[in-house]
């Protein structure tokens, strides 16, 4: 018996049913969408903050704080009940949104975005619960519904909060946040079933854990490498649109820029497919196929100039990365299912670190050669997933 299962607690297996199933996918994209919410509105905050630079600084303190979140509060899922502590996450996250409303300075307000990025983790705790509740053959297709509710909200929050942002002001997306993140609290509470762990594991023996499936499965650790290489890629472009949009070429709001979100939903469309397909003939060709397009986006992005070749791009990158994301998913939570919530801290904190530096390294890309440098670092980033992809290919065949 591996490290992993003598320190997991066990887990029933229950149906999921329908409405169940997508009654967690929109709490999740609730929950993740508050990690967005910036991106189309940085150019606005910096007017709103003209004599600091810390606004240059909140998608990545987002990003860390997501990252941080994943490694101190998703391995709790394994440990306690899950449907009480994503009410009480919710319900942190809410009251995160009203300080980043609030917060007088620049500075305080990156603050209370990495506090809003650990409070938003909270997707990543119905994420495998979803997965510990469906049964083996239909596991990828619930994981995919899940994700597919989640990915909605990473690309929608966008197109919300660039309206909210060009008509309202970007305080007032931070408060309507606030009822958004109550609601999500009030349905997990009335739908999910209560769930308790049947062994008794201590939180630092849990965390110690991490290493030790980190150290001893080299499937989870190519996932990881993989999607935190395609996920730099995507938040390398998201950081990036509402600034390329503000240029003379373009010369547009953030309410464009969220409008974006609306083409990249195309993408969510990958997820449930990249499950099915996961579930019938397993996930590596949707893993490899994910990773090409998302090199074919950023051809495109360097390539075609003007709003048609923006718009053809986003689709295909979203395709891309979320099919990958679904497909690695599928072979992350196969691995050991009694420790399903600390393998998605493991490869979520990879992902997300990923974002991190994909978000901080594209900021400074645009600084120092503006969009040209921005599409040169998002090819390399996709190439170097699909180099991790044939690494893995060659490892197996052995």
């Amino acid at each position: 018996m591996s490290h992993a299962q003598t320190l997991s607690p066990s887990i029933l297996s229950v149906p999921l049913g329908r409405a169940v199933t997508f009654a967690m996918a929109a709490a999740a994209g609730i929950a993740v969408a508050n990690i967005y919410y910036n991106q189309p509105m940085l150019g606005v905050i910096e007017n709103a903050f003209p004599s600091s630079g810390a606004p240059a600084l909140i998608p990545t303190a987002t990003q860390l704080g997501y990252a941080f979140g994943l490694v101190l509060l998703v391995p709790l899922g394994d440990l306690l009940d899950r449907r009480r502590l994503i009410v009480a996450q919710f319900i942190a996250l809410a009251t995160v949104l009203i300080v980043s409303a609030m917060a007088p300075t620049a500075g305080l307000l990156v603050v209370a975005s990495a506090l809003l990025g650990a409070a938003a983790t909270v997707a990543q705790q119905i994420v495998p619960f979803a997965a510990s509740l469906a049964t083996p053959e239909q596991r990828g297709r619930t994981v995919g519904t899940v994700m597919s509710g989640l990915l909605s909200g990473i690309l929608l929050s966008r197109t919300l909060a660039g309206f909210v942002a060009a008509h309202f002001g970007w305080r007032q997306m931070f408060w309507l946040g606030v009822p958004m993140a109550l609601v999500a609290a009030g349905l997990m509470l009335v739908v999910l079933p209560r769930k308790h762990p049947q062994a008794d594991i201590g939180y630092g023996f849990a965390l110690k854990s991490l290493f030790h499936l980190w150290r001893d499965e080299p499937v989870l650790r190519r996932a990881t490498a993989a999607q935190a290489a395609l996920f730099a890629s995507f938040t390398a472009f998201w950081t990036i649109l509402a600034l390329h949009l503000q240029e003379p070429a373009f010369h547009m709001g953030p309410d464009i820029a969220g409008l974006f979100g609306i083409v990249g939903a195309v993408g969510v469309f990958a997820a449930p497919l990249a499950g099915r397909v996961a579930d019938r003939h397993g996930p590596h060709w949707a893993i490899s196929a994910g990773a090409l397009l998302t090199v074919l986006a950023w051809l495109i992005f360097g390539l075609w100039n003007g709003l048609a070749g923006l718009v053809v791009g986003v689709i295909m990158l979203d395709l891309g990365v979320q099919g990958a994301l679904v497909s690695h998913q599928h072979v992350v939570f196969a691995l050991h299912p009694q420790a399903r919530s600390r393998l998605n801290t493991i490869f979520m904190t990879g992902m997300f670190l990923g974002g991190a530096i994909g978000s901080a390294v594209a900021t400074w890309a645009w600084h120092m050669g503006g969009w040209g440098a921005v599409t040169i670092l998002g090819t390399v980033a996709a190439l170097l997933a699909i180099l991790v992809r044939i690494g893995a290919h060659s490892n197996s065949v052995r």
